[in-house]
């Protein structure tokens, strides 16, 4: 793919599906982790709906219509202030797309998006091994000093 190439941020379509679920799975194999169809089904679904409980979508579209990049990301309360913040959870990138722009692009739409709906904070997690893309998150965002603890 030419380096000069320029990608387009828009919002998740039905018709983005099959594209959507190959950027995910890769998104997820990534990760080494795998879900059942169900949350395939029901992730897709959520992304489409108008629930302002549920997460959105944003995908980077190629000049020629190929999507190679997503995000999924979600408005919720907190604790500290009085506006919403913005939860980035996934973001990814086509392989065959990375050094073209389009993690950044992705993530400043989000902050455009949380701009919008009067949210001041986006904050998002990554495994400390994901060393290509904290080469990215350290030039656009923070890194805090919070450690993730979860349930068993």
């Amino acid at each position: 793919m030419p380096q000069d190439i320029q990608v387009r941020i828009r919002p998740l379509t039905a018709s983005d599906e099959a594209d959507w679920r190959r950027l995910w799975t890769g998104y997820l194999d990534f990760y080494e982790t795998t879900v059942p169809e169900e949350v395939y089904q029901t992730t897709f679904a959520r992304l489409l709906g108008d629930d302002p409980r549920d997460y959105s979508c944003l995908v980077a579209e190629t000049p020629d219509g190929r999507l190679v990049g997503l995000t999924h990301y979600l408005f919720h309360r907190h604790g500290w202030k009085v506006e919403d913040v913005c939860y980035l959870q996934d973001l990814f990138a086509d392989p065959d797309a990375r050094g073209l722009g389009v993690g950044r692009a992705l993530i400043e739409a989000v902050y455009a998006a949380a701009d919008a709906a009067g949210a001041p904070t986006v904050y998002w997690m990554t495994q400390d091994f994901n060393a290509t893309a904290r080469t990215l998150y350290d030039r656009i965002g923070v890194l805090t000093p919070f450690i993730k603890y979860q349930r068993p």
